[in-house]
């Protein structure tokens, strides 16, 4: 079963797939974000559509004690929109430190501040598809 894991931020979506197993994550794309959210959902009903997703994994921003906070009250009403629209089935996951472990992974391989910069979202999608796959593990997976 492929899934879609998505980091919502405030300027862009970060994008990421699984393979066709589930097992393994991997950055497609980086949305700048539109005010009008109807462009946003039709770009990612575009791109569920072009990899065959069956189920969409949408990081969940909390504070460190466990509440949700402001950022995460709009990801859940804006995923309440993708589970009308996408007509398909969407979770959220905890993403606490998603940003903060793409950004190691980032300096880790010398990449540029310039380019961290476009790329740290898909990057935190990656971590949130992954860590969830993780925990989903399917015996396919080795």
């Amino acid at each position: 079963m492929r899934v879609m894991g998505l980091d919502m931020g405030e300027k862009y979506i970060g994008v990421a797939v699984s393979d066709p197993l589930g097992c393994v994550a991997q950055g497609i794309e980086t949305i700048l974000r539109s005010k009008q959210k109807q462009k946003d959902i039709a770009a990612l009903k575009e791109l569920a559509g072009k990899y065959n997703v069956e189920l969409v994994v949408v990081g969940l921003p909390r504070n460190m004690n466990g509440s949700l906070g402001e950022q995460g009250h709009k990801v859940l009403a804006f995923v309440d929109r993708l589970k009308t629209d996408l007509k398909l089935a969407v979770e959220t996951w905890d993403e606490r430190l998603s940003t903060v472990a793409a950004e190691r992974v980032l300096l880790s391989a010398d990449v540029s501040r310039a380019r961290r910069k476009k790329v740290i979202d898909k990057m935190a999608a990656v971590i949130i598809l992954q860590n969830y796959l993780d925990a989903h593990w399917s015996p396919g997976c080795s």
